[in-house]
């Protein structure tokens, strides 16, 4: 009995000495999470101040770039190409005929997957940001809507089209799910995204989203595209009327025209950066539901 219980007692006590030996194990698996959570904010300082760091050097060599443009070549290729063409625009068109060239070309070059891009630059140069930019939204609106209306007769083969590349296919098919909020805000964030604007007009009708939440995501989500054309288009008008008048930009106007480039262009990419961020995000949520 003796030898019994010494037995037991040190089985008992072996147990013990084995229970206790895993507790240092537990305690340094919580003090390693309770190091992680702590490092967490510094990290995601860390990436958010390397993120801006990188934007920052984005706008300088951009407005770099864009000062040795407008001094180097932009002399060359205003006096050259752009000068005669807008003469010949504005000698062999009537003002209304240009708005009605650039509106049927914004409306019906989508649809035929042909970039409109151009004529609004036409638009914003000579009609600017008032009149310019009821032109373009409204031609607009029309040809987002076309591709959306033709690509429902073509719905399956688009689908089958769409798992060719499943990745994309993925965030395309964000716009489709949820209730009108999140349809809203899946096209809107998908127009500001690096997909193509082109094929997401026809891409579209494979996700069952519906018109309304389409037509209007898709409309908040060009107007950052709509200013920037005009801005762009008014810029390029600024530099023909100097070049044609035989003199060139001021050294203020150079300065002031370069930063607003690079401005308008580092916006756009940080909205687009952004938009890629809150896709892959809505996605993740999308998969844990």
């Amino acid at each position: 009995m003796g030898m019994s219980g010494a037995a037991s007692g040190g089985g008992a006590g072996g147990g013990g000495r084995g229970e206790y030996m895993r507790i240092p194990e537990d305690v340094d698996a919580i003090k390693e999470a309770a190091k992680e959570e702590g490092d967490c904010p510094r990290l995601l300082r860390c990436r958010a101040i390397r993120w801006w760091a990188k934007v920052a050097v984005l706008a300088i060599f951009l407005a770099g770039g864009a000062a040795a443009a407008v001094v180097f070549l932009g002399p060359l290729v205003i006096k050259k190409v752009v000068v005669p063409l807008i003469d010949w625009q504005s000698t062999t068109f009537s003002r209304p005929v240009i708005a009605l060239i650039c509106f049927g070309a914004i409306a019906l070059f989508p649809s035929v997957l042909l970039p409109s891009s151009p004529f609004m630059w036409i638009a914003g140069m000579t009609f600017g940001y008032g009149y310019g930019f009821l032109i373009i939204t409204t031609a607009m609106s029309i040809g987002m809507s076309l591709p959306f209306f033709i690509g429902s007769a073509f719905h399956s083969r688009i689908h089958r089209w769409l798992e060719k590349w499943p990745k994309k296919a993925a965030f395309v098919r964000l716009a489709g799910e949820g209730d009108w909020f999140h349809q809203f805000r899946a096209v809107a964030l998908l127009r500001i995204s690096p997909f193509p604007y082109l094929v997401f007009n026809y891409a579209s009708v494979a996700t069952n989203v519906k018109y309304c939440p389409y037509i209007a995501g898709s409309m908040a989500g060009t107007i950052h595209e709509t200013f920037l054309a005009i801005y762009s288009g008014k810029l390029v008008q600024s530099l023909a009327a100097a070049t044609s008048q035989g003199s060139f930009l001021s050294v203020d106007q150079i300065i002031y025209n370069g930063i607003g480039f690079s401005v308008a262009a580092v916006s756009t990419a940080a909205i687009t950066i952004y938009a890629k961020k809150a896709l892959q995000k809505l996605q993740a949520e999308d998969e844990l539901v």
